[in-house]
């Protein structure tokens, strides 16, 4: 499904959602509100690129981020976990990642990106290793982050 009808299904249906990026900078949101009539589900996009901001806005805990880092599954989770709550949307996204050039290490490497999506009573995270350029990373993501909405909400 492209994203322009997942988001135009979204809005048939009345599922709100929000975002809360790290990597992507915002991409997911922009991609969601070029589609007209999305006002009407989309209310909350969060860029939060850093670990203050998790915190802050989120409320990731700073035990999360010194132990697993902001690049991890438990960080996405809690990115999520924290979006629903403040977004109050019915689907809750996030993502955090390694885009590159540089940044990435043998345990971490670059294209690492971790999703967290919380929707219902539930959090799922999804590992993602992705190749490429920086904007291509970041263009693979988005798009997964797409068919991850996709996949929990509608299948």
């Amino acid at each position: 499904m492209e994203q322009r009808e997942l988001i135009e299904k979204l809005i048939a249906s009345g599922v709100t959602v929000a975002t809360a990026e790290s990597c992507t900078g915002g991409l997911i949101a922009a991609a969601i509100t070029d589609v007209a009539g999305a006002s009407a589900v989309f209310g909350y996009g969060l860029v939060t690129y850093s670990n203050e901001a998790k915190e802050k806005i989120l409320g990731v805990k700073k035990e999360t981020l010194t132990t697993f880092g902001a690049v991890s599954e438990e960080c996405a989770y809690e990115m999520a976990e924290g979006l629903k709550k403040v977004s109050r949307a019915d689907c809750a996204v996030s993502v955090t990642g390694i885009a590159g050039p540089g940044g990435g290490s043998a345990e971490k490497p670059v294209g690492l990106v971790y999703m967290g999506l919380a929707w219902k009573d539930k959090v799922y995270v999804k590992r993602n290793l992705f190749q490429g350029t920086r904007e291509e990373i970041r263009q693979q993501t988005v798009k997964t982050a797409f068919a991850f909405i996709e996949e929990k909400v509608f299948l």
